[in-house]
């Protein structure tokens, strides 16, 4: 394992300093227990809060800011973060009308945000993310919580910022994920730096279709192929689930997972955005980069939202973080 760390230990507490003095115009950080805070509130608004495990930067700490989340809570890599540092970020952040909790949905973000919510002397309500569509509808614990996470907070950081109230935000971030999908395809694994190996081993000519953020294996191991095949493969998933009518409006965002550099990213993308056209599709809005990272795995993720007008609006708004920053 070649890594920029002293200690596996060390390396969640050091590097939030070190991303706080880098954004100090933007954020700051609470170190016990730890929450990364908007550094100016606005009274009066909704709070957006998520969080999770550490290792899937800029998500989530990246994304708070003017217009998006008004706090973070990082866990350690691959860690649910803990109900108390919910609770004391909801409490930093609270501008008098409510805290909205956006959860991905793994066991253990859910458990901990869910007991956050009920200790909390606050109103507050959540919003739960389960974009990916590797898994059925059916499965046991329900569809993860993926990139599209990063389309929630944005859109419904915007409503916030512009008022809206608690029912209001989470009636939108609900459809928001209803309008979403995702489904992601690895070419190596990830180090998880407590681990200090990879978590799982792939041949040269192999692939990991339908991988989840948290270095663990896809739905099926299959053949390298053509980038224009993979991409052929995963839109058509994602038609398959969203259903989007010809001449609908979409937003395409290709997420990196961390080791995937961006000429890739983009060669992605220009497939991707042909695909849809020959749905017949209007790709209106784009993101691509690395947003919802699994440490350095080599990979990526496509990201379908199906717009209405509202969220087209929404998503246009201004926003100032440190991973996403227009219109201010």
């Amino acid at each position: 394992m070649k890594k920029f760390i002293d200690s596996p230990d060390s390396l969640l507490t050091t590097s939030l300093r070190g991303f706080a003095k880098a954004h100090a115009d933007i954020v700051d950080l609470n170190e016990t227990p730890h929450f990364v805070r908007r550094k100016h509130l606005k009274p009066g608004k909704v709070a957006l809060i998520s969080g999770g495990g550490s290792g899937h930067e800029p998500l989530h700490s990246g994304f708070v800011g003017f217009g998006m989340l008004d706090a973070a809570c990082p866990g350690q890599v691959f860690t649910s973060p803990t109900p108390d540092q919910m609770i004391a970020a909801a409490q930093a952040v609270d501008g008098g009308a409510g805290v909205l909790f956006i959860v991905k949905n793994y066991a253990g973000d859910v458990m901990n945000f869910e007991m956050a919510s009920e200790m909390l002397d606050l109103p507050n309500a959540s919003v739960l993310v389960n974009d990916d569509i590797s898994l059925p509808k059916t499965h046991a614990i329900g569809r993860r919580g993926v990139a599209g996470t990063s389309i929630v907070e944005k859109v419904v950081g915007a409503a916030a910022e512009q008022g809206y109230d608690l029912a209001a935000c989470k009636a939108l971030g609900e459809r928001v994920v209803s309008a979403t999908a995702s489904l992601g395809v690895a070419l190596t694994s990830c180090t998880v730096p407590a681990l200090g190996h990879p978590t799982f081993t792939l041949g040269d000519d192999e692939i990991e279709m339908g991988v989840g953020i948290h270095g663990e294996r896809g739905r099926e191991t299959v053949k390298l192929a053509d980038a224009s095949h993979i991409v052929a493969e995963l839109t058509q998933h994602l038609f398959d689930e969203l259903q989007p009518a010809a001449g609908q409006n979409v937003l395409l965002h290709v997420n990196g997972f961390g080791g995937t550099p961006l000429i890739e990213l983009h060669l992605l993308y220009e497939l991707a955005h042909a695909r849809c056209g020959e749905r017949g599709l209007t790709v209106q809005r784009s993101l691509v980069g690395n947003f919802t990272t699994s440490l350095d795995m080599a990979g990526a993720s496509l990201t379908l939202t199906v717009l209405d007008e509202e969220m087209l609006k929404l998503w246009d708004a201004p926003v100032n973080t440190a991973a996403l920053r227009w219109g201010c």
